[in-house]
């Protein structure tokens, strides 16, 4: 019985000796990585709204596929976040809509396509995205596929066309509270 016992006591005493050490670890870790996050998506905003000096979260019901939106001080657009299913993952972009309902920049935050087939489409370096730049909720259905990436094409075009159904909520609730 004494050797059953003994490897447990021990076993038991290192499981939350390593526990306590990682609550510790994570505790003194977790404030430096929200901070970092945050100043990620504040640098992230003034990437994609230029003109914008800062932002003001807006809090509106959001439809499917939409993390957040910021409205631009003095009217300068707005910041849209959202995520649509793509091959590999989730596509998630933030895109910056000038006050005329056009794209001014749009930036691929994270994803999980293949890379070198459906990355073309997710990747900032790719250049896919900038064929957005300019377009509006009328024609960014315009923007062609990429042969060989068409899943991961499509649902980046989901998540602009989720950004456009946004707005149009955000601009609703607006004049509503008005």
């Amino acid at each position: 019985m004494k050797n059953i016992l003994k490897p447990i006591i021990v076993l038991t005493a290192i499981c939350l000796v390593v526990t306590a050490l990682l609550a510790c670890v994570n505790g003194i870790t977790s404030p430096i990585i929200k901070a970092a996050e945050e100043n990620a998506a504040a640098l992230a905003r003034s990437e994609v709204l230029k003109e914008a000096k800062s932002f003001e979260k807006l809090d509106i019901s959001l439809p499917d596929g939409a993390a957040d939106i910021f409205k631009g001080n003095d009217n300068s657009g707005y910041v849209i976040i959202t995520k649509a299913k793509g091959y590999g993952g989730d596509i998630k972009i933030i895109c910056g809509i000038r006050p005329d309902g056009s794209i001014e920049n749009i930036k691929t935050l994270s994803h999980s396509e293949t890379s070198g087939i459906g990355s073309k489409a997710a990747d900032n370096k790719s250049g896919y995205n900038q064929k957005y730049i300019g377009k509006n909720a009328d024609n960014y259905t315009e923007v062609d596929t990429i042969s060989g990436a068409t899943i991961s094409s499509k649902a980046y075009k989901k998540a602009v066309g989720i950004a456009f159904d946004t707005l149009k909520a955000a601009k609703g609730d607006i004049n509503e509270k008005s």
